[in-house]
């Protein structure tokens, strides 16, 4: 396999596709050399067919908004691979969404899933619908419309969707009312990221950012560090920005950033109980801005049109969207201390931030390690509405600590230089992938 070769071909196919190719090219320049190693691989084309998805659903969702104007959007599902398990993958409801980012999203996942040791295949979903500044009807309307068109091609041994960005419990339980009335039927394993009163898993909500901390925590323990009391910012304020915050203090940790598309709020004495719970309000206003926080609490900062990533830290954690974090913020964050720099976002960081990182030999981890605390109780989710049984929060805690710890392992097992240096970014890439290939493989040429 050479990777300019199969590239130079996707390139072709798909020249405005560029997440999806920047996703594409990070796995396979990781793979290549371990890849090369396997002719059974070359022989059975494993990487051609993994690169193209199984199938993709494009469909246009119309709904009718407050002042009674009909409005339409379009509306995707990809189902990326099942090598492993049924598709399993978020839905984001955000108006950059398009066939790219939908498939760049759900390629991502297919490893992510596979590194959680559960049995879920990669997909993705969503639509350009943009929440800002809509009412809660017209929320639940389009949610309606959306599964309207979805309900036929998902189901709990078949493509199980979660949320993602725009997507919350709010939006999972009026997409869930519509395919329960549509299925006649009441199967809650079907969609993930549930209220707890209706097979909903506890902790689900926190879980994307408890995960990317535990995992944090377990590649500053193997260079003799610790979370306690080092400088971390974080950029958004939604729920994955509220889970890392949340779960960073209580491991006593000092929050001195969160950020929005208006800027970044400054909070040098670290944010409190208070201030997190508050990044609740924030998201469910709907107005996506982060301006009001720094109203709201004394001692701390707003400024304009700058990023997180200006702050002085110890640990930068991209937990908003993907490639937010270029080569130019990557040198600010160096040239101001930090050392450590975890993506929560899936593909937070952009190729030139990420060779910056790796150049200057600090701590990096990407997306599909970090955050697959979230697929991963997603999938503890799905195993407590199977069995029709709900586990105390310590139960799932517990299962989440242990994923992260094996998914760190992996990333050490195979990412791990002869300098010593562990590059978690080849390390994810070649654990994720050598399974997904193995059961391909062996499922024979389909």
């Amino acid at each position: 396999m050479k990777t300019d070769v199969i590239m130079a071909n996707l390139e072709r196919k798909y020249p405005n596709e560029k997440e999806y190719l920047q996703a594409v090219r990070e796995v396979l320049e990781s793979v290549e050399s371990t890849y090369n190693k396997h002719p059974e691989f070359e022989k059975a084309k494993i990487v051609e067919r993994l690169v193209e998805p199984d199938r993709i659903f494009s469909f246009r969702v119309t709904w009718v908004d407050d002042k009674g104007e009909v409005q339409t959007n379009s509306g995707y599902r990809v189902q990326f691979n099942s090598a492993i398990g049924p598709y399993k993958g978020g839905l984001r409801f955000h108006k950059a969404v398009n066939p790219s980012m939908m498939k760049f999203l759900g390629f991502e996942q297919t490893f992510k899933n596979a590194l959680t040791t559960l049995p879920m295949g990669g997909a993705k979903g969503g639509s350009d619908f943009d929440p800002t500044g809509k009412s809660d009807a017209e929320i639940m309307r389009f949610c309606q419309a959306f599964m309207l068109e979805l309900w036929n091609n998902i189901g709990p041994d078949t493509d199980i969707p979660a949320g993602d960005v725009g997507v919350g419990g709010r939006e999972i339980g009026y997409m869930y009312g519509m395919y329960k009335k549509l299925k006649r039927e009441y199967n809650t394993g079907v969609l993930t990221g549930k209220g707890i009163t209706w097979g909903g898993s506890l902790i689900r909500p926190e879980a994307t950012g408890y995960g990317a901390l535990y995992f944090l925590e377990h590649m500053l323990h193997k260079v003799g560090k610790d979370v306690k009391d080092h400088k971390i910012v974080v950029s958004g304020f939604g729920n994955v920005a509220w889970g890392a915050a949340k779960k960073a203090i209580a491991l006593g940790a000092k929050v001195v950033a969160i950020s929005g598309p208006d800027g970044v709020i400054s909070i040098p004495e670290g944010m409190t109980e208070d201030m997190v719970d508050y990044m609740l309000d924030l998201r469910a206003s709907n107005k996506n801005v982060v301006a009001p926080f720094a109203d709201k609490f004394h001692g701390t900062k707003f400024i304009p049109g700058k990023k997180s990533w200006s702050v002085k830290c110890d640990i930068a954690l991209t937990s908003a969207f993907q490639n937010e974090l270029d080569g130019n913020d990557a040198k600010e964050l160096l040239d101001n201390g930090c050392w450590c720099v975890c993506e929560i976002s899936n593909m937070g960081c952009t190729p030139e931030a990420i060779h910056e990182f790796q150049e200057h030999k600090i701590l990096f981890a990407p997306g599909k390690a970090v955050n697959a605390g979230g697929v991963a109780t997603s999938g503890l989710e799905m195993t407590q509405n199977a069995q029709h049984l709900s586990w105390t929060a310590e139960e799932v805690d517990d299962r989440l600590h242990k994923i992260m710890k094996s998914i760190h392992e992996q990333c050490v097992k195979y990412g791990t230089q002869p300098d010593g240096y562990v590059d978690y970014v080849k390390g994810a890439n070649i654990a994720g992938f050598m399974k997904v290939a193995h059961a391909m493989l062996e499922q024979g040429i389909i």
